[in-house]
């Protein structure tokens, strides 16, 4: 089969199509046929080796275990291991690869518990393979670890990127006051996603208003530690997307223990009953992905340059087959 192997840490020339072995499902295990993948800032950030504790996790001198990058997918079940109760041959599927990766790519094989869900009906295979990471991490964050309320006052940190715009969304179906922080060329995609406000960061610094919020959610790693902890009221929650940076883990343990205020950071590990969760609210209308541009996984470089530029609206999907399904 053709996949994109990361064959060494920098540059995004090292994303190189070549053609490795077809998996083989185990007995527990799917084999999915990849219609769609998607680039993510993770993939950037393991492609780099940035933060250098990436190295630990994945090679430390150069990708060795997990050179097929990719953590989200949909697709179609081609085979199914002799133990698979839960999907047949033909199920149109959507799924998280998590930490394992492997999506840039034509097959991939994931176990029947993983997060693995019958896609949206209501979705392009592009649009559904946009889902599982920026959503679930949203949801979990949100959801799980803020216990988000109905009535309160959410700002969401970096609203225009795959965990932001999910993060919009969400906030807004659990009944939040919602603000979203962006670039101006990005504050009416964030209004249309339901965004009660919206505030330019390249021209105000909502640090420095008066204004206070019960949960601030920083989806980027990129927001002013302080300045967040300072702007949540009492007893408030400072969620961060948790990019393996150790300083603000830290200082987030000593906020926590010193004052009112909560400072929680955590890495989201896709889950099956969370990808069916989101499923139900997309079937309902209650979300959408947004795609800013697709590229064919042969241009999965030029993919690569492109989100690490940090300008995207929204999710960069690789286009990988096609459907035979109407």
């Amino acid at each position: 089969m053709k996949a994109i192997v990361c064959t060494e840490y920098g540059s995004p020339d090292a994303m190189q199509l070549k053609e490795v072995e077809k998996p083989t499902p185990k007995e527990n295990e799917v084999l999915i046929k990849i219609y769609a993948t998607t680039v993510t800032s993770a993939d950037i950030r393991i492609r780099k080796a940035d933060p250098f504790p990436v190295r630990f996790f994945y090679g430390f001198t150069r990708p060795k275990n997990n050179t097929i990058l990719g953590s989200e997918l949909a697709g179609e079940i081609e085979a199914v291991g002799k133990d698979v109760k839960q999907f047949k041959v033909g199920d149109p599927v959507f799924a998280g690869a998590g930490i394992s990766l492997g999506a840039n790519a034509e097959y991939i094989c994931l176990p029947e518990s993983g997060a693995i869900a019958i896609k949206p009906i209501n979705m392009t295979d592009e649009e559904a393979a946009a889902i599982p990471f920026g959503a679930t991490t949203a949801l979990i964050f949100l959801r799980d670890k803020g216990k988000i309320q109905r009535g309160q006052d959410v700002l969401i940190y970096g609203a225009s990127g795959a965990v932001g715009m999910a993060a919009v969304q969400l906030a807004k179906f659990f009944g939040s006051q919602v603000t979203g922080v962006c670039s101006t060329a990005k504050l009416d995609l964030v209004k249309s996603l339901g965004a009660d406000h919206v505030i330019d960061y390249t021209k105000e610094d909502f640090t420095q208003s008066d204004k206070t919020y019960d949960v601030i959610f920083d989806t980027s790693g990129k927001s002013p530690f302080s300045g967040c902890v300072s702007a949540l009221k009492n007893n408030g929650l400072y969620l961060r997307a948790v990019h393996i940076n150790l300083s603000p883990i830290l200082r987030g343990l000593w906020t926590s223990i010193t004052s009112s205020k909560k400072v929680i950071s955590v890495t989201a590990i896709e889950r099956k009953e969370d990808l069916i969760f989101l499923k139900e609210l997309i079937e309902l209308g209650k979300m959408k992905s947004i795609i800013d541009r697709c590229y064919p996984l042969e241009q999965t470089a030029e993919a690569h340059r492109y989100v690490e530029q940090g300008h995207k609206k929204g999710n960069v999907v690789l286009t990988v087959a096609q459907s035979n399904k109407t």
